[in-house]
């Protein structure tokens, strides 16, 4: 723990700050627009650092070192994944999703097909994908918290969720466009500057960063293990347990050989110096396995994890709610191109240092590997590498970029639950805009609390899946298929969504066991996105097939109206519902 005033500074400046700029911009809310879209007035270079202030979540700030330090090459997938998603909004989404005038993606849904009973349906997937995607900020609000303060778990996402609704409730999309663009310089900040500190360092000092994996532990070290995990000991010697292994209670007793154990929580290992880290099961056991691409994620068939990783992150940001509501803030189409073309320069410059962060924590921070816990990573690593008074002040400087990283996204996804139920559950009023954020920042606290173990990346992983399982192919089809219906997108949301959803729910509550599925069904259901995506698509074409006489009678005008460029006057702003 790393509880020093300093660091808990930090994180109460970052949050006042984030509450500050908030309140700033509940002075200029004031209509249903404002709530909604910010009435449409977010030029192309504010609104991309709010976009990439909003999308940087826990997973990017946390997640992605761990995952680099844990599994090495393969992890690089999800930074990749993550940026790639945007260049496919960029040529196929952006400027045709803001010429058609919606206000949210329920809005979109029966302007294009007609069809209030979709609407309703994509209403509801919205709210789901938005809630798998705040689990895993409050989660990550909990872990960051307990870490650096030693607090309780449950803190993190009410303090969060509390931060969040306040200024959802207050200011809408026009109060959070402020602050999540503030959050994105802060965020980069506070990764750049460890990251560029520690690179520093190693090069200062030499650091062979290439040496053998599991890495040598410095100076004696005591870990002690929080959730039931299994792991592999590579060298025994120097590495004593306390708990309960394999089943059997022990005390102050060695390994007695190489291979895989099974520890309790509460099992507490001391490895002395020099003694090398014994590290979670699946995760690459040399320093070549390591670096080398190709052995997965832990688990069965790699290949098919890291297919899988890319079809939900290259495509699930295309069906994302509270990225593609940020194109509705843009002025025009033109305008929103430029918006996501500036956030892949943004992404690409930020995702760097998780990078190196990810590779430095494997030999300032090796004990992670053990626990499985390697999210503490960025948290962890300014105290361990540096020391003193300088590790203190970038130990605070990541506290508060980590912070940040939990408000501005959770900000976003609620936008677009309060948007979605305020104008498809209740009339549309800014009243009822409140409401719905009240409700919706509450409900993920509790099943945050409830949630697994598994890592950050993974987490927002799934809930990138199943967003590319539902309305990906409702908005890829909707604004480049003539042929697609009301019934053909309604019946592939819900296939894709049950789909999607059913396989989220089992990985991230814990309610997967490895091993009673074994194989295959295991690897689907950690990994759903290359079954999933290929079905909704699938299934959204063939019932559209079935259905083709229930096409709407104006789809040329409405496909003129999303591919025309503007000034030819083809584009007519829709209002919210209310």
């Amino acid at each position: 723990m790393t509880g020093a005033p300093l660091t808990a500074a930090a994180l109460s400046i970052s949050a006042l700050a984030t509450i500050v700029i908030g309140f700033y911009g509940i002075r200029l809310s004031r209509t249903t627009s404002d709530f909604l879209v910010a009435s449409r007035s977010i030029g192309p270079q504010w609104n991309a650092a709010a976009v990439s202030g909003e999308y940087l979540s826990a997973a990017s700030f946390l997640g992605v070192a761990g995952l680099i330090a844990k599994y090495g090459a393969d992890a690089l997938w999800y930074p990749v994944g993550f940026t790639a998603g945007y260049l496919g909004l960029l040529l196929f989404v952006a400027a045709p999703l803001r010429r058609s005038g919606a206000y949210t993606v329920p809005d979109f849904a029966e302007f294009r097909l007609g069809s209030p009973r979709l609407r309703k349906v994509a209403m509801l997937v919205v709210v789901v994908v938005c809630v798998f995607y705040l689990v895993p900020q409050y989660q990550g609000a909990g872990l960051a918290l307990k870490t650096l303060l030693g607090l309780p778990v449950w803190v993190g996402p009410v303090a969060v969720g509390a931060i969040v609704i306040v200024n959802v409730v207050g200011g809408g999309m026009r109060s959070i466009t402020f602050v999540q663009a503030f959050q994105y310089w802060l965020k980069l900040t506070a990764i750049a500057v460890p990251a560029l500190a520690l690179l520093t360092l190693v090069m200062r000092d030499g650091t062979d960063l290439g040496g053998p994996l599991p890495p040598l532990i410095g100076e004696q070290t005591t870990v002690t293990v929080e959730t039931d995990v299994v792991v592999q000991v590579a060298a025994p010697q120097g590495i004593s347990v306390t708990g309960t292994v394999n089943g059997a209670p022990v005390a102050d007793a060695p390994f007695t050989a190489p291979g895989e154990y099974t520890l309790r929580a509460g099992t507490t290992l001391t490895l002395a110096a020099g003694s090398a880290t014994p590290v979670v099961a699946g995760a690459p056991g040399a320093g070549d396995d390591w670096m080398a691409s190709g052995g997965g994620l832990g688990g069965s068939h790699p290949t098919y994890q890291v297919l899988s990783i890319i079809v939900a992150t290259f495509l699930g940001t295309m069906g994302l709610p509270h990225v593609l509501v940020r194109f509705y803030t843009n002025p025009d189409g033109r305008a929103a191109r430029r918006t996501a073309l500036a956030v892949i320069a943004l992404l690409s410059l930020f995702y760097l240092f998780p990078t190196l962060l990810g590779v430095f924590a494997r030999q300032f921070v090796p004990q992670l590997l053990i626990t499985g816990t390697a999210d503490a990573a960025v948290l962890l690593l300014p105290s361990a590498a540096v020391g003193g008074v300088a590790g203190a002040v970038l130990a605070a400087l990541v506290a508060a970029g980590a912070i940040a990283a939990f408000l501005a996204t959770s900000s976003g996804l609620l936008v677009s639950i309060a948007g979605a139920l305020s104008t498809d559950v209740l009339r549309g009023r800014v009243r009822d805009f409140r409401i719905s954020a009240l409700v919706g920042g509450v409900i993920p606290i509790p099943l945050a609390l409830l949630a697994s173990s598994l890592e950050l990346s993974r987490s927002v992983g799934l809930a990138f899946a199943v967003a590319a399982s539902t309305l990906c192919p409702l908005l890829v089809l909707g604004i480049w298929w003539r042929g697609l219906t009301a019934a053909g997108a309604a019946v592939g949301l819900v296939v894709g969504g049950i789909a999607s959803g059913l396989a989220t729910t089992l990985a991230v509550t814990g309610g997967l066991d490895e091993d009673l599925l074994g194989g295959w069904p295991a690897a689907i259901v950690g990994y759903p996105a290359a079954v999933t995506v290929p079905l909704a698509f699938l299934t959204m074409v063939v019932v559209s097939r079935v259905t083709a006489s229930t096409r709407p009678a104006e789809v040329a005008q409405i496909f003129a109206r999303m591919h025309l460029p503007e000034r030819l006057g083809m584009g007519v702003e829709r209002l919210p519902r209310g």
